[in-house]
């Protein structure tokens, strides 16, 4: 058999319906893709969702990392230098597949992306939920990372970088005031 017997059974042969039908949905699939606005038409016309969109689960992804810095205040009201959160996991071929480490760095991510979008509409996020519970998470931190007997206060910082791109510098997005490190009130009872 030749290959324009073959091509032709492709086509016309049993079960040729399905397989131009698949061939149709694959190519269409990786045109979609594309990022130029041309290849949106197949999208556009796609009233039954066939077509799938690689940003699903991602529609705006991110573009830059956030960096978390902290600074304390101790009994004597000297503040440390600023300290940044190792959130970043350093990445193996396993986490491909199985990545749940990820899940902390994840969350920290979304939390810090819900204060900010509370700050640019204006409202003060330090009473917010996601606010609350950045605070404690750097809390957290602070108590695992030293011996925190002697820290009066912290203030924290979120920094947006654009990862592996040297070309941008980084830009402050947040400085918190400082906040107590054993603070009180029936918001944070068992924190302490």
């Amino acid at each position: 058999m030749n290959a324009t017997s073959l091509l032709k059974d492709a086509f016309t042969g049993p079960g040729s319906a399905t397989r131009i039908a698949g061939a149709t949905l694959l190519v269409t699939t990786l045109a979609a893709q594309h990022p130029h606005p041309a290849f949106e038409l197949a999208r556009e016309k796609d009233v039954f969702s066939l077509v799938p969109n690689w940003k699903f689960f991602a529609p705006n992804p991110a573009t830059h990392d956030f960096h978390y810095l902290y600074r304390t205040l101790d009994e004597d009201r000297q503040t440390s230098a600023w300290v940044e959160l190792d959130l970043i996991t350093e990445r193996k071929m396993i986490q491909a597949f199985w990545f749940s480490s990820r899940r902390r760095e994840k969350a920290v991510f979304d939390i810090c992306t819900a204060i900010l979008k509370s700050i640019q509409k204006g409202d003060d996020p330090t009473n917010s939920p996601p606010f609350r519970v950045l605070t404690e998470f750097i809390r957290k931190q602070i108590r695992d990372a030293s011996d925190a007997s002697d820290v009066r206060g912290f203030q924290f910082s979120v920094v947006r970088a654009p990862g592996h791109d040297d070309s941008e510098d980084p830009e402050v997005l947040y400085v918190s005031t400082y906040l107590p490190m054993k603070p009180a009130g029936p918001a944070f009872l068992g924190a302490a």
